[in-house]
C-alpha cells in the first residue's frame, strides 16, 4: 500500500510507481498489478494533510528487493506512508467503500441505549 501526497502532480506519482515496478522486475520478481484507490481521507493528519492518494501495488519479490524498495520510498519526496504486507490467498484487492464525512463523525459515538449508569 502506497499513500502519496495529494498535492503531488500525477506524473510524479506515476514515476514513483514505475520506479517500484522497475525495481521488482529488475530483481526477477513479478508485477501482479496496480490498483489506484484514489484520494481518501486519512484517519489522522500526517504532515498537516487530511487526505492522501492511495495506491495498492501487487507484486512478488525477494526480501532483499522489498528492503531496497522500502529504503527508497522512505527517502522519496511525495510519499506520505507505505506498508508492505503478505497477501492472503483469496484476499480483497478492491478499495473499501468510502464513508461520508457525516457518517464517519457519528460512527465513533457510543450508543448508550440501555440506560445504565457507568
Amino acid at each position: 500500500m502506497l499513500l502519496l501526497d495529494p498535492e503531488l502532480p500525477e506524473e510524479r506519482g506515476n514515476e514513483i510507481i514505475q520506479r517500484v515496478r522497475d525495481a521488482v522486475e529488475a530483481s526477477g520478481g513479478t508485477w501482479d498489478g496496480h490498483s489506484p484507490w484514489g484520494r481518501r481521507r486519512l484517519a489522522y493528519e500526517i504532515d498537516h494533510k487530511a487526505e492522501a492518494v492511495y495506491h495498492l501495488l501487487l507484486f512478488t519479490s525477494s526480501p532483499e528487493t522489498l528492503a531496497e524498495i522500502t529504503r527508497v520510498l522512505k527517502i522519496t519526496d511525495g510519499v506520505v506512508r507505505h506498508l508492505a504486507v503478505k497477501r492472503v490467498k483469496g484476499g480483497h484487492t478492491t478499495a473499501p467503500a468510502q464513508i461520508p464525512v457525516a457518517a464517519a463523525a457519528t460512527a465513533g459515538v457510543a450508543d448508550d441505549s440501555d440506560g445504565g449508569a457507568e
